[in-house]
């Protein structure tokens, strides 16, 4: 069974996951630890629970997302596991900072793409990778089929959906992706979003107005 922790960070509120089994092995998704505050957070949970991170996972890599990715990977001696994709926006995110004035030291150690349908394992855990592109380009979100939930970064919210007006987005390809590959998850899956309360896929499905599609 995997445990999930959620930490909100820095001044953009971005939800950043630790998931860790019964082994006390951890993934950490969306690292968004901006401050030494913030970072030493992340860092005092992890030991104090003794846990021992394994993986280093980007649902996409918008700035407010992958702050902390290079102070996980140097930390932990993890690399970084993204869809193939989201590389221009990796790239791009310090320039991204610095128009927010949010400057930061970007991850740039080695890559490991993930494909669609892959299986990411911690033990007997299991996230399937499944590709919903939109919000950005190489989008993907982690569904953990035992215990119905997954990570879906950016792509759907409590009653709302990812901005698609940012290099890359497109509003059409994201409203696709949450019909084809989330509104089909069973109904009782609960949605972890990048920023904000979690939800389920039934919920939104009735009264997500966006993307409703039950009357509800």
């Amino acid at each position: 069974m995997l445990a999930v922790k959620v930490f909100i960070f820095s001044p953009v509120q971005e939800n950043t996951y630790v998931l860790h089994n019964e082994q006390k092995d951890c993934i950490i998704i969306d690292p968004g630890c901006y401050t030494a505050t913030e970072r030493e957070v992340l860092a005092s949970y992890i030991t104090q629970h003794q846990l021992t991170p394994k993986l280093l996972l980007n649902t996409h890599c918008h700035l407010d997302h992958v702050f902390g990715n290079k102070w996980v990977a140097d930390t932990y001696a993890l690399p970084l596991h993204l869809h193939e994709n989201e590389k221009p926006v990796l790239d791009y995110a310090p320039a991204s900072g610095l128009m927010w004035n949010l400057p930061f030291d970007n991850y740039t150690g080695n890559l490991i793409y993930l494909r669609e349908r892959e299986i990411v394992s911690l033990g007997i855990d299991e996230l399937e990778v499944i590709s919903t592109p939109g919000h950005s380009p190489g989008s993907v979100s982690f569904y953990c089929k035992k215990q119905h939930f997954v990570i879906g970064g950016d792509v759907l919210f409590r009653m709302s959906i990812g901005r698609t007006d940012l290099p890359g987005g497109n509003y059409e390809t994201l409203v696709n992706s949450i019909h084809k590959k989330l509104f089909v998850l069973p109904e009782d899956t609960i949605v972890y979003p990048g920023h904000g309360e979690h939800t389920t896929i039934g919920y939104e499905k009735r009264h997500n107005h966006y993307v409703a599609i039950e009357a509800g």
